[in-house]
């Protein structure tokens, strides 16, 4: 974390005093400073050549967390404050972006690039075993982090069984991918994430008493081919495989899986009859992970 802080300090150092004007002017914005406290921080950095940033820290008026802040600000990297949003907190990405485990998630997003996306690929389904393996929150803060990227990032709850994606990033419209299927909604219940810049989320929808037959159907393929007309990146989350067909038949729509477990929950035997299922399907296992969401 400290690393990273530097270096764009550093960046915002070589700008001179553009860019420490463009600080102050955006943590006035954000009322961290009133403009009485900006004459004072101006008088202090000029006193003692110091940045802007450091000048107002000095003082007192504004924490660490807000030079983070606004420094995520200048360099179009969206997150979020502890208290800001009605988010889950399980989205580490956007509450906790410097972690060592998001640094572990800008590590596969990585992988995934060079390995699926730059590929020509633009959907990827996350599956895992079974429900408690961290499945829709891994493909959650997936998301999250391809659109801090600046990719136009589509995430699609396709757990019509027992989705959370609604619930994670508190979506206010009922409607879902089951709704699309069935020809009860269109593409105006795709929602965009305004908190994230380039995040889109879909929800489950309507649990209906026939997931498998709905996600079977020809619309959910033309429903895929147009979010990746339409987007960057689409993540997909999926039903647990062991319990239900359902992420084989989604996965065969995005032609690519990556596995997801849990250390010590998940058996080894489950994963092995996934892959060899979604192998069969003509599904690429772009990779596994093991992950503690």
């Amino acid at each position: 974390m400290g690393d990273i802080n530097v270096d764009k300090e550093q960046l915002v150092q070589n700008d001179g005093r553009k860019a420490d004007s463009s600080i102050g002017k955006l943590l006035l914005d954000l009322g961290k400073i009133k403009p009485e406290d900006a004459e004072r921080v101006l008088r202090l950095q000029k006193a003692e050549n110091i940045r802007f940033g450091d000048a107002a820290q000095k003082l007192g008026l504004i924490t660490e967390a807000d030079i983070k802040q606004v420094l995520s600000l200048q360099f179009d990297y969206p997150y979020l404050q502890p208290n800001q949003g009605q988010f889950s907190k399980e989205l580490v990405a956007a509450y906790k972006p410097f972690s060592k485990q998001v640094e572990a998630l800008r590590a596969l997003r990585s992988q995934l690039i060079l390995r699926w996306f730059n590929e020509g690929y633009k959907s990827l389904a996350i599956v895992s075993a079974t429900s408690g393996d961290g499945c829709s929150n891994l493909a959650a803060n997936l998301a999250v982090v391809f659109s801090q990227l600046g990719e136009q990032t589509l995430l699609v709850d396709a757990n019509l069984r027992e989705p959370v994606q609604h619930k994670i990033f508190n979506l206010n419209e009922s409607r879902g991918l089951s709704d699309i299927l069935v020809g009860r909604a269109g593409l105006e219940v795709v929602k965009k994430v305004d908190s994230f810049v380039d995040l889109t989320v879909l929800g489950a929808g309507t649990v209906p008493p026939n997931p498998q037959e709905l996600l079977s159907r020809s619309n959910f393929v033309e429903f895929m081919k147009q979010a990746t007309a339409h987007y960057d990146v689409v993540i997909v989350d999926t039903a647990p495989a062991v319990e239900t067909s359902d992420a084989q038949t989604v996965a065969s729509r995005c032609e690519g899986a990556l596995l997801t477990s849990r250390l010590n929950q998940t058996r080894l035997s489950d994963l092995t009859n996934i892959r060899d299922q979604l192998t069969l399907a003509g599904v690429q296992i772009v990779g596994a992970v093991v992950n503690d969401f």
